[in-house]
């Protein structure tokens, strides 16, 4: 079995761990931050007006 770049150097192989995790954390929050953001609002105004709709009485017939 051939030896690992872990057992090789584990300085090195932390640094690399860690610069390949901070890369990644990076990249997740810019791609995060730059996601357009939604302009319906649809969801919300069905929602409100639920809340509003929920104490009123309705007509019996």
């Amino acid at each position: 079995m051939a030896p690992s770049f872990y057992q090789a150097d584990k300085q090195t192989h932390r640094r690399v761990m860690v610069v390949g995790l901070l890369l990644c954390a990076v990249f997740v929050a810019v791609s995060f931050s730059l996601r357009s953001q939604p302009e319906d609002t649809r969801a919300l105004v069905k929602a409100d007006r639920l809340v509003r709709a929920a104490g009123e009485q309705r007509p019996a017939n």
